[in-house]
């Protein structure tokens, strides 16, 4: 059977949401729309159980805005959607994606896996190191990551990932994208990917939907970050020569 797909879209995102569905026609899996939260609406006892002020201060170098919030509580609830569900896996994209022609044979192919795996990225930059990898279609590889990349913009599930990820991310403390690359915090959360990318940006990425410019950092701040930087180079190191490769 083929996987499920869902995209995190905001009601008022009506032009990414048309495009993506254009896409999705033309490919033979069952996708469905999922609703973003958008964080001025959350009820503050379920703001609490999402989001901790305090793990913010410990883990990050600055407060998360209410867009960077909303974003994480919509994956959060793509994978208690997973977990409801019968399906082994699932396919999670943003909404400001474009699916390349190898996309449904790539996923097709994940889905088909025998290896242990938490979650496979579908996006990366072109310049990402990797530990290991082997060919998983024609013309495409599966990847391990030297680093995890920070890209959430597109990527498959396993139940056992949503699993892991719920018991360990609620409630978070820094962006999603930045979280994800501290797997180890995870227990034994395997994070994999394909090169080349099976979906790529589009040009309302540009524009963001959740946050303005960002903030000038203050020194301290700027110290903060460095110290995340370090301890996620350091963190990432050590538990990386304990990992397995593909």
């Amino acid at each position: 059977m083929p996987l499920p797909l869902v995209f995190i879209n905001l009601e008022r995102d009506a032009e990414r949401r048309e495009r993506l569905q254009a896409q999705l026609q033309q490919v033979p899996l069952p996708s469905q729309r999922f609703a973003a939260v958008w964080w001025a609406d959350v009820p503050a006892a379920q703001a609490q159980q999402w989001y901790s002020d305090a793990l913010n201060a410990r883990q990050y170098y600055k407060p998360l805005r209410n867009g960077e919030k909303g974003c994480y509580a919509s994956h959060i609830g793509a994978w208690q959607q997973l977990l409801a569900s019968d399906a082994p896996a699932m396919v999670v994209l943003e909404d400001d994606v474009r699916l390349t022609p190898q996309f449904t044979q790539v996923i097709d192919a994940i889905a088909a896996l025998k290896e242990p795996w938490d979650m496979v990225k579908l996006l990366g930059r072109d310049h990402e190191k990797v530990r290991s990898q082997r060919p998983l279609v024609p013309g495409t590889a599966l990847v391990d990551y030297r680093r995890v990349p920070s890209m959430t913009a597109g990527y498959v599930v396993s139940r056992a990932g949503a699993a892991k990820l719920l018991a360990h991310r609620q409630p978070f403390g820094r962006p999603i994208d930045v979280d994800l690359r501290f797997w180890w915090e995870c227990g034994t959360l395997r994070i994999l990917g394909v090169w080349p990318s099976a979906i790529a940006l589009d040009d309302t990425s540009e524009v963001s939907s959740i946050w303005d410019t960002r903030d000038t950092l203050t020194p301290g701040q700027r110290w903060r970050k460095f110290t995340m930087k370090l301890a996620l180079t350091l963190g990432n190191a050590w538990h990386r020569r304990r990992a397995p490769r593909l």
